[in-house]
Parts: C-alpha cells; sequence; structure tokens
C-alpha cells in the first residue's frame, strides 16, 4: 500500500518544479495550489506565505547538497582530497543534467536582491554554510590557504553553474573539472 503524500509535501515538490523551471516571482499561490490539488486554506495552513515555500524550497536544495557532501564523507573517510574532488564532481553532473537551470540559490538571489529579505537571507546563509564546508575539507586536505582555496572553489562553482546554464546546450562541465583540478594542484592537497 502506497502512503499518502502530505499536502505539504505536494505543496512543495510542484512548487520546487515551478520556481526551478519559469522562476520564482513567474509562479503564483495561485498555480502552486491548483496544480498540486491541495484547498487554498491547506496551502496557508502549511505555508503562511509565499516567502515561506520559497524558503523552504531553497532548504530543500541545500539538503540535497548537503547529502552530497556526507556521500563524499563516507566515500572517502580517509580522504579529505578525495572528498572535495566528488563534491565538485556532482556539481559538474548537476551542469549536465537534462532540464538545467543554473543554481537555485543564484536564480533566486537574482529575484531577490534586497539583503533583509527572508529569501536572501537564506541565500546567503547556504553560500556561509558551503564555503565553512569547502574550507574544512581543504585544510584537511592540506591546502597551505584553505580559506583561499574555498574561496576560489565558490568562485569558480558559482560562474560555472551560470556559465553552464548560459551556455545550454553546448556547455562542458569537463572545463569546470580541469579548472577545479588546477586549483587543487596550486594549492598542493594531498590525498
Amino acid at each position: 500500500m502506497e502512503k499518502k503524500t502530505s499536502a505539504k509535501e505536494r505543496i512543495l515538490r510542484v512548487a520546487s518544479v515551478l520556481f526551478y523551471q519559469e522562476g520564482i516571482r513567474a509562479v503564483g499561490i495561485d498555480r502552486i495550489i491548483e496544480e498540486s490539488g491541495v484547498a487554498k486554506a491547506s496551502f496557508y495552513r502549511n505555508f503562511a506565505t509565499k516567502d515561506g515555500l520559497v524558503v523552504a524550497y531553497l532548504e530543500r536544495f541545500s539538503q540535497w547538497h548537503m547529502e552530497e557532501i556526507e556521500e563524499a564523507k563516507r566515500r572517502y573517510p580517509e580522504n579529505p582530497a578525495g572528498q572535495l574532488y566528488y563534491v565538485l564532481d556532482c556539481v559538474g553532473a548537476r551542469m549536465e543534467k537534462p532540464g538545467y537551470r543554473g543554481c537555485p540559490f543564484l536564480n533566486a538571489a537574482v529575484e531577490f536582491p534586497d539583503a533583509n529579505h527572508p529569501v536572501h537571507e537564506r541565500v546567503t546563509a547556504y553560500h556561509k554554510e558551503t564555503y565553512g564546508i569547502l574550507a574544512e575539507m581543504a585544510k584537511r586536505a592540506g591546502a597551505a590557504d584553505p580559506e583561499a582555496l574555498a574561496a576560489q572553489l565558490i568562485i569558480l562553482i558559482n560562474g560555472s553553474l551560470m556559465t553552464a546554464y548560459l551556455a545550454r546546450p553546448n556547455s562542458n562541465s569537463e572545463h569546470f573539472r580541469h579548472a577545479a583540478a588546477f586549483l587543487f594542484e596550486k594549492h598542493k592537497l594531498r590525498s
């Protein structure tokens, strides 16, 4: 017997697809309600505002990305450089997926430029979290300047994610991987 998905999960699933494919501001609550098959009251019981739904959408992507990091740690428990390579390989693979439309966090940052808006705050928090994780991995991998490497990787990742979207269908994630390998070599990571 299949477990019925909750109204909250259906709303979040539909919103995640629409926000990613069409843009957050382009998709209204009424459409999300209609396509998720929930009542308006049910929507507002689960999400007080559209901003709350958008933050939940970003939380979902953040959780998926953090699962990749945890997988890297499981696969390479004694190899921090291997962990970094794995995480960046996941980023490269993301760029190659059909329907790729850029980074949901970068897209949200563009749509919500006010630094005090809850959506922008969540984007900023995600980037700080990612930087911290990369810096810690780089430190454990023996980088001479782990903070500089983490900053360079964030720049490389963000630029590559957007470039891959703009260059569709001719983007080449191998360029991203080669640039990452160059940074790793420059920072003399040890396995």
